[in-house]
Parts: C-alpha cells; structure tokens; sequence
C-alpha cells in the first residue's frame, strides 16, 4: 500500500485515525504510525545513505508527527500535513556522515580507486555472490544519490524512484508544477550523464562493473558479507508497490536508468510503535490529549 493511499487494510481512512488518536485511542495513533512508518524509513534511507542513520531520522520524523498530531485542522489531507514534516525535516536535518564531501567528481574517483577483483569461489563466500553482488549494486546507487543536493535527491526520491505525479509533489514540497519538474529533470540529467559514462548497467562496455567492484569493497571494509545492508533477496521491489501512474514520455533515461532504482528493494524497517510508546506515556503528551 502507498503511503498516499487513503484507507488502511481495515478500511480506515488517515482522517479517521488521525480523528481516533487525537480523542486518545492509543490504537489509531499505533496504527497511523504502522501505515506511514515503511515509507517515511525508504525516503530517509535514499536522502541519508545508511540503514542505522535512517532509522534514527525516521523516530524523528514519527515523533513530530506525534507530538504535532493536535494542530493538524483537516485544511489538507493527512498525507500532504505529514509529508510536509517529511521533507522538511530531511531537507533541513544536520548533515549525516556520508553527506560530507560527496559530489560526482569525488565519487567517482572513489570509485576508480576501488579495484576490480574476481570475486572466490562460491564455496568460500559466507552468502550467495549473486546477494553479495545486489549489495554492491545498491551501495553504489546509494552513493550516487548523496551526490545530489538534498533538494535535487528528495525530488528524485518522490518523483523519479516513487513516481509521484507534479501534482502531489508540488503539493508536498509547497512549489509549483514546473519547478518540479524542472527540479526533478536536473536531478535526472546529473544521475544519468554519470551513469552513463562509467556504469556498465546503463551502457554496456563502461568500465564499472558491480560483479568486479564487489570482492574489492569487501577488502576495503565497505561491504560485510555477513551483515549486508541493503540487498535483501526475498524483498518487494519498489516498482511493485509505487503508484502505477508513470510519467508517460519514455526517454533512453526512462528505460535504462531509473529502473536501477525502482528496482531496489523496499526495506522494511524496525517496529517504530514501540519507541514511540515512550513518548505517548510521558504525562505532557497524556494532557495534551486528555489522556489522565
């Protein structure tokens, strides 16, 4: 389910349980945070680059969603209030570690001082080299996207990988139509200009290849075989659950790079019911909601 569904699995719209919460039903509140929590953890995974940072960021965002719930009036939908505190924290958060002095130019000389490995004998790897070869390709497209400015990649994020139309994402971002599209075409020319001159996915005969790069990330320390980050083998992709409702004109762009992307897996994140449930037993929250 999107996150810009309107109803839950019980038929309950995001209106009705913001309603439910603010009254005080602890179960509407737990079940608003379970509808939102997925995805809200897939965009902070794609703005901050790491699965430990994106859960940190996603508490963040669940507690103002929280702590704020009694100011949302109803003017809007739910999904745009909340998607509001989304982009607005990610884009003003402080800077996580792998944001520092990440640009094409540095990333991709990281990348040429890598080197291009075979990698051993299935026998000796911990874990199929096929899920180990996934992980190298995520890691990387995880690194192309922090190359972006945290504009450019959250405009990518919602309209390029979760294909959200000009009209809601407009709507989200408080901007006009055509500057986001204009927003998410520059995003779109930066990710492809650099994709197409070293990644052998989008071309082949480019000299970056994942099955070379992998055993060498290994050596580095940039990849665990035994506590992957990203390539999860039995997991949804994202194109299987983003709205069908594509941007109709289709470009080289279209067909050969950001199915890299809607191809990546959607995580499924840590139960973020439970820690907010220290926040809604603090006695300030209870009186705010007339919990006592």
């Amino acid at each position: 389910m999107g996150p810009f569904a309107e109803t839950t699995s019980e038929g309950m719209t995001d209106a009705e349980l913001v309603t439910g919460a603010v009254a005080g039903d602890s179960l509407s509140l737990e079940n608003l945070v379970l509808k939102h929590q997925a995805w809200i953890y897939n965009v902070a995974l794609r703005m901050v680059g790491d699965p430990h940072d994106a859960e940190d960021v996603t508490q963040e965002i669940l507690s103002k969603m929280v702590t704020h719930l009694s100011t949302f009036e109803g003017r809007s939908k739910f999904r745009t209030w909340l998607y509001r505190i989304v982009t607005n924290h990610v884009l003003n958060m402080k800077k996580r570690p792998r944001e520092f002095n990440r640009t094409f130019s540095v990333y991709g000389e990281a990348i040429d001082r890598s080197p291009d490995i075979d990698l051993p004998d299935s026998k000796a790897l911990p874990v199929d080299a096929d899920l180990l070869v996934e992980e190298t390709k995520h890691l990387c497209l995880a690194g192309m996207l922090l190359c972006l400015s945290r504009d450019q990649r959250l405009v990518f994020i919602l309209g390029g990988i979760f294909c959200l139309s000009d009209a809601i994402g407009s709507e989200i971002l408080e901007i006009s139509k055509p500057a986001y599209r204009k927003r998410l075409s520059r995003a779109r020319g930066r990710l492809r200009h650099f994709m197409e001159e070293r990644c052998s996915l989008v071309r082949e005969g480019n000299s970056c290849s994942c099955s070379k790069k992998t055993a060498g990330l290994i050596s580095l320390g940039e990849i665990k075989p035994t506590k992957l980050r990203f390539a999860r083998g039995d997991a949804r992709t994202i194109k299987e659950i983003a709205p069908r409702k594509l941007i109709s004109f289709r470009s080289f762009w279209d067909t050969r790079c950001t199915p890299l992307f809607r191809d990546q897996p959607f995580y499924e994140p840590s139960d973020f019911v439970e820690a907010l449930r220290g926040i809604t037993e603090k006695t300030d929250f209870k009186d705010l909601f007339e919990l006592n």
